[in-house]
């Protein structure tokens, strides 16, 4: 395997990572006013989440500097071409992230739905932003012999790219009911749950065969399914027959095999290609017409192998940390649960002690529902930014030392 093929292969397996570890983050963002029918049931869906989501991303700026670095080519022109879309998923990452802290800390009602529409149309927006960028890839857009995009936004919603879209949203929105029924404990809410995944897991389980058999067809290798796409449609059948037998955890295994499948049909059918250019195949991007000169790519390679294990390392650490069932106040089902004192600020608002010696006054549903969401998750390790930058750092530094190694300079 030639480091041109080993990185396009790299490349692959972050986006793979990414849509498995943040999909569910998306389907619960999307699910918690369905599933959490009051304050207190939308607070602990999202709790789920809490220590998970900002983590998982880290797999979507390594797969982005790592287009950058191994291939400044096939880069340039993505990027520049589907600007206006990689904007729109770019601005919903910063509303996902803004609602998730402006919610918890906010004192109205009126503000907390506002920050919950935020949340869910964040989560919405980007598995079906970046669905439309990766559907683009081989779908085909405008790209004319200079390896310049030449189109307009009309050519970038084209009807393979929007279904890739709207097939990332389903799968993320199952993923993330699958979630839900093994990280809640409240009956009523554990129910929701498991009602949502029932329904959306069949519907799921047609369009993965549709959009695997349109896949195929947008290869140009016609309708028989290739033994990844098949075991996609077989992933997504089992996820609907598991949700149905009440098998939670292989449901949501299931899930994301289904994910990594379709995933992975969309990059092995457009190998070795990377850009598929609707005005002709000599006008193609390739792998190897894209990639970085042989020297970054040996280098990067050597600084993947040192500090992939220390992210991986850290993402199970949290993972195993955060395995359990949520706790705290049972959700619609009636039982009483434990006592969470309320923040300092609101037993002084409430009349009560504010130094630790005298007792506090008992609080109120909404004060313990309140005081429940705002119990963050401490914030990423100093190991995990250190080896996101680095690989950051080391690649751009790469980049710079090897301009020669990215297209050629055009003649005006």
């Amino acid at each position: 395997m030639t480091l041109v093929a080993f990185w396009f292969l790299v490349l692959t397996v972050l986006w793979v990572g990414f849509l498995v570890l943040d999909g569910f983050d998306f389907g619960v963002g999307m699910l918690h006013g369905v599933v959490g029918r009051d304050e207190r049931g939308r607070s602990a869906v999202i709790s789920t989440i809490g220590p998970l989501w900002d983590a998982n991303e880290v797999w979507l700026i390594v797969a982005t500097a790592g287009t950058f670095a191994a291939f400044p080519g096939w880069y340039a022109t993505m990027f520049s071409g589907f600007y206006p879309v990689v904007l729109l998923v770019l601005a919903a990452l910063i509303l996902r992230g803004v609602a998730f802290e402006f919610r918890s800390h906010s004192e109205s009602d009126r503000g907390r739905r506002l920050w919950g529409a935020a949340l869910t149309g964040g989560s919405l927006l980007v598995p079906f932003g970046l669905g439309i960028v990766l559907g683009g890839l081989l779908g085909g857009v405008p790209i004319d012999s200079d390896q310049e995009f030449v189109g307009d936004l009309g050519d970038l919603l084209a009807p393979y790219a929007l279904a890739t879209g709207v097939t990332l949203v389903l799968l993320c929105l199952v993923q993330g009911a699958t979630f839900l029924t093994l990280r809640t404990g409240g009956a009523a809410l554990h129910a929701r749950a498991r009602r949502a995944a029932r329904v959306l897991a069949p519907v799921v389980a047609l369009v993965v065969l549709g959009f695997c058999t349109w896949t195929r067809v947008e290869s140009g290798n016609g309708f028989l399914l290739s033994f990844i796409e098949l075991a996609a449609v077989l992933a997504a059948i089992a996820a609907a027959v598991l949700v149905h037998g009440g098998r939670e955890g292989a449901a949501f295994a299931a899930t994301s095999v289904t994910i990594t499948a379709v995933v992975l049909s969309l990059f092995t059918e457009l190998y070795p290609r990377v850009m598929v250019s609707s005005l002709g195949a000599a006008n193609d991007l390739t792998a190897q017409n894209t990639a970085a000169a042989s020297y970054s790519l040996t280098v990067m390679t050597v600084v993947l192998a040192v500090l992939l294990p220390v992210v991986l390392l850290y993402q199970a650490w949290t993972y195993v940390v955060f395995r359990g069932r949520v706790r705290g106040p049972r959700v619609d089902d009636g039982g009483p649960g434990p006592d969470i004192p309320a923040p300092r600020r609101e037993q002084v608002a409430a009349g009560g002690a504010p130094s630790g010696d005298e007792p506090a006054e008992p609080t109120s549903p909404a004060t313990t529902a309140r005081a429940v969401d705002r119990r963050r998750s401490p914030g990423p390790l100093p190991v995990r930014r250190l080896a996101t930058g680095a690989l950051t750092l080391l690649w751009a530094w790469l980049l710079s030392q090897d301009v020669p190694a990215g297209r050629p300079p055009r003649s005006r």
